[in-house]
């Protein structure tokens, strides 16, 4: 197909920078920011085979979209089982989960960058027959080889946020072209749907592939010895964290903690900063200590959460957790329906545009929305000596989301029906 000049021109530019490309990953590998032994498959280069017959290939970004995929490959196992899953992520995060969530049989990789190498490398290895993109994973190099090569492509959760849709609206064809590469649209809800109309979409429904997950998962017997240990202390989470966040909360459980011994876990969002959380509160005159240094809450006032993959148990022995990325500007929100699902109480930052769900949930009132830390000294108040209180807002949140996940699972079974009988 002919392209825009604009796109001509991205993927000679993507061709020039192709070069630099190893020595960038090597680089970010030695800081930890890249997977040591793996980061080759950003250049489309494996040590892993692909297996014989039909396959889909599933790719989201970061650790939400990744994982907002697993009801999908579910679904693609059970209803396609003579059809090979490959699931594509681009952090090292979202792919240490995956290894530990995915089913046995899916394979994970990390997602090439977008240079005309990178990208044919890797269709000519995986010759999958079905992509799967989740939100705003637009990456024309990539969509447009897998197009070319005959591969039905779906954009699902579809969102693009308010800067993403001027910097399209500077290239109105090259955005047009890119959307109507793909066979199905389903946007994350109305708002997305209009903004993605706008820029030439055929937008085929709204579903939101975070809602239709099964609750986070938890080691049952981990769950219980920690339960023992804790005594009964009223514990409050700060989960998903960000720089400048850790601070705010540990200064308002400070102001407010006493009575019943409550205990304050806070669970970064990079778990690499737990070192750099454990010092913010030694700082403070609070004793703490960190989960990755195989330490055990027993009388401390702060339990650093530094470790991967277990949110789902702090979430099931907190009394109330505040959500992170909410409180310092540009970062969005993060996903509250984790929670909700747990029949966790929420207290948010007001900062979520990244999530409108928020709007609704507090409408009926599933959440507490705050605009100021100080706001924080009430839910956390009522965590310590009055949990009942909060009990009604959970149960309002959990209700939400059960009626939205079964939703979801009808939109899942439209993407299953692309995939290759």
């Amino acid at each position: 197909m002919s392209l825009p000049l604009s796109l001509v021109c991205y993927r000679a530019v993507s061709a020039l920078a192709a070069p630099l490309a190893p020595v960038w990953l090597r680089r970010r590998a030695g800081r930890g920011k890249e997977d040591s032994v793996r980061w080759r498959e950003k250049l489309g280069e494996t040590a892993a085979s692909r297996p014989a017959g039909r396959l889909a290939w599933l790719h989201g970004v970061s650790v939400g979209e990744s994982l907002s995929l697993l009801p999908l490959v579910e679904r693609l196992r059970a209803e396609r089982p003579g059809v090979a899953v490959l699931v594509t992520s681009g952090t090292r995060t979202s792919g240490e989960l995956l290894a530990q969530r995915l089913p046995i049989g899916a394979i994970h990789q990390y997602a090439p960058l977008d240079t005309p190498g990178a990208v044919r490398r890797f269709l000519e290895h995986w010759r999958p027959e079905l992509a799967v993109f989740v939100e705003s994973e637009l990456w024309p190099n990539l969509i447009f080889a897998a197009k070319a090569r005959g591969v039905s492509l779906a954009l699902v959760s579809a969102r693009l946020s308010r800067g993403s849709v001027r910097a399209w609206m500077r290239a109105p064809s090259a955005a047009h072209a890119l959307l109507a590469a793909f066979d199905l649209i389903l946007a994350r809800d109305a708002e997305a749907a209009e903004s993605l109309v706008q820029l030439g979409a055929r937008i085929d429904g709204v579903a939101d592939l975070k809602l239709g997950a099964a609750p986070l998962p938890v080691d049952e017997a981990e769950l219980a010895r920690l339960r023992g240990a804790l005594r009964d202390r009223p514990v409050i989470l700060a989960a998903s964290t960000h720089p400048g966040e850790e601070a705010l909360v540990l200064e308002r459980f400070a102001a407010v903690r006493g009575g019943p011994d409550p205990l304050l876990i806070i669970a970064p969002r990079h778990v690499e900063r737990g070192a750099a959380v454990v010092e913010l509160a030694l700082a403070r005159g609070l004793n703490a200590v960190a989960r990755s240094d195989a330490r055990e809450p027993s009388d401390e006032d702060v339990y650093v959460a530094d470790t991967v993959g277990e949110l789902g148990l702090w979430l099931r022995i907190a009394r109330v957790v505040f959500l992170g990325a909410s409180l310092v500007p540009g970062l969005g929100g993060h996903n509250p329906l984790e929670p909700a699902r747990l029949g966790c109480p929420i207290v948010s930052g007001d900062k979520v545009e990244n999530w409108p769900i928020y709007q609704e949930l507090a409408r009926r009132g599933g959440v507490v929305l705050i605009d100021r830390p100080e706001q924080l000294d009430g839910g956390f108040r009522d965590a310590i000596t009055a949990p009942g209180r909060l009990e009604a807002m959970a149960d309002i949140a959990r209700a939400y989301v059960a009626e939205r996940d079964a939703e979801a699972e009808a939109a899942i079974g439209r993407v299953v029906a692309l995939a290759p009988p």
